[in-house]
């Protein structure tokens, strides 16, 4: 049986869920789907330092996953990729059935 995906598209794949993987990005990733978030109300969330949130948003953004706006004082980070929202909901639907 041959494979669909050339071996770019599996580096390119690799890389992206290598980004997603970490605990605390997938529960990032797992917060944005439903709304943009500023990087305090992240913390709050996920319990960790400004600056653990701060470092993994940058793997999260350097993948394309994920982009910000500036608002005043706050920066708010959101989930760019369509692909990513198709794929945590998949992920949830199949991993946590008792999830709506």
């Amino acid at each position: 049986m041959q494979s669909d995906m050339k071996d770019e598209q599996i580096d390119v794949i690799s890389k992206l869920l290598k980004s997603m993987s970490h605990p605390i990005r997938l529960k990032i990733l797992c917060l944005l789907q439903e709304q943009e978030m500023s990087v305090g109300d992240l913390r709050e969330q996920v319990k960790t330092t400004n600056a653990n949130v701060s470092q993994h948003l940058n793997i999260l953004r350097s993948q394309g996953i994920i982009d910000f706006r500036k608002d005043a004082n706050f920066i708010y980070n959101r989930i760019t990729d369509q692909r990513i929202l198709e794929l945590i909901q998949k992920m949830r639907h199949l991993f946590c059935p008792e999830s709506p």
